[in-house]
């Protein structure tokens, strides 16, 4: 910035020296020389200049790469959550549909046997009328109570087959937890995603503004400098020194 100053001082010098075209205001400086001291400003200036402008053309596309990024990261948990679901659902399908034929198979197993034991019962009582009156009541007694028994093992049996489908479909049910906790994931990924984006783009819009303000006070202090000197040069009080007011 002090290169910048010194061919200001130098500009000025070279008007205040310039030969006056009479009757008017004007004067006749050195192209070649003004020229290149307005070649040292330009090269003077500081470079966050340009990289606030790159800044600025660039920050359309850092706000449309994190929306992008946070579309994509929506779409993948929206699509890892359906799977999830897809999978739980055919899963918990499967084994219900297991444990009904289970129960199922267990039941007619309950039932067969029940009647094969009755079928041996009844046999069993014809036989022992054939042997006699007298032995007939109570063989036939017998074959009924053990009939009667073993039909109410099958149903004890069926019972407990029917029971514990029920709990086998109950501890099913309990596994649509896995869905709720799939959603509940999606959706924290979503709000991750939406809140990365949020803070890159705050990011970008500081870094903005606070070169924009560096900029805005570089140039502020520039012409008011410029100023004072060019009252300076016209009242003829003194020679002005630009350096002065960066040297406080």
């Amino acid at each position: 910035m002090y290169r910048v100053f010194e061919a200001l001082d130098e500009l000025v010098a070279i008007i205040e020296e310039a030969r006056g075209i009479p009757p008017t205001r004007n004067c006749i400086v050195p192209r070649g020389e003004v020229l290149e001291l307005l070649d040292d400003v330009r090269e003077a200036l500081p470079g966050e200049l340009d990289d606030a402008q790159d800044v600025l053309d660039h920050r359309d596309k850092i706000v449309i790469d994190a929306r992008n990024a946070a579309e994509t990261a929506v779409t993948g948990a929206n699509q890892q959550a359906h799977e999830t679901v897809t999978t739980a659902r055919d899963e918990a399908d499967r084994i219900l549909a297991d444990a009904k034929a289970h129960a199922d198979r267990m039941v007619a197993e309950a039932r067969a046997h029940a009647e094969h034991l009755v079928g041996s019962a009844e046999a069993e009582a014809e036989r022992v009328v054939a042997d006699g009156n007298k032995e007939y009541e109570a063989v036939t007694g017998r074959a009924r109570s053990e009939a009667d028994r073993m039909a109410a093992a099958g149903q004890a049996s069926y019972d407990r087959s029917v029971a514990d489908g029920k709990a086998e479909q109950e501890r099913l049910v309990s596994a649509t937890e896995v869905v709720r906790a799939a959603h509940a994931e999606s959706a924290r990924l979503i709000d991750a995603a939406q809140a990365d984006s949020d803070r890159l783009r705050t990011e970008c819009d500081e870094y903005v503004d606070a070169k924009l303000a560096d900029f805005e006070e570089t140039l502020h202090n520039t012409l008011r400098i410029i100023g004072r000197g060019r009252n300076q040069v016209r009242s003829g009080t003194a020679v002005p020194d630009y350096a002065a007011e960066f040297r406080r």
